[in-house]
């Protein structure tokens, strides 16, 4: 087994740090599947409350796990990241039961900006949603103990 670099190592860290604060992902069932610098996969299985009235799965709950994909990408340097302006999608109709994985890939990351595309996908790989967002780095740190403890204000 390769060790981890420490760019990768860093981008676990604060995957960590920020999932320990993130209640909205972890309340909707998604979980961390990988988490690299500048990249991001999660999961979440849609629930029966997750869909609208045409029985398939509410467009906000799979912008939500767009997003929250995105924001572990847009993290995962360290510095405190949040996102300016995000676009979605929809491509396909998800079903109650179907699990969907989203992959979010650093596209760009200049100063304090960056562009980042999430792909959410269903369990026989097709694309249902694309997402692309905008984020901006703001003050703070995930790795730098009085930015964790601001988080939770």
């Amino acid at each position: 087994m390769t060790k981890p670099d420490d760019a990768t190592a860093r981008a676990r860290a604060c995957a960590d740090a920020m999932w320990a604060q993130d209640r909205a992902s972890r309340a909707l069932g998604m979980e961390i599947v990988h988490i690299a610098p500048g990249e991001a996969k999660l999961a979440m299985t849609v629930r029966a409350e997750m869909t609208n009235g045409h029985q398939i799965c509410h467009g906000g709950f799979i912008f939500t796990l767009a997003d929250s994909t995105f924001a572990f990408a847009c993290n995962s340097h360290g510095p405190n990241t949040v996102a300016q302006h995000c676009a979605v999608t929809f491509l396909r109709p998800v079903r109650e039961g179907e699990r969907l994985v989203a992959h979010a890939v650093e596209r760009s990351r200049q100063g304090r900006g960056g562009i980042y595309d999430v792909t959410v996908r269903d369990a026989d790989d097709r694309p249902v949603a694309e997402f692309r967002g905008h984020s901006r780095t703001i003050a703070g740190d995930w790795l730098t103990p009085s930015a964790a403890a601001s988080q939770k204000d």
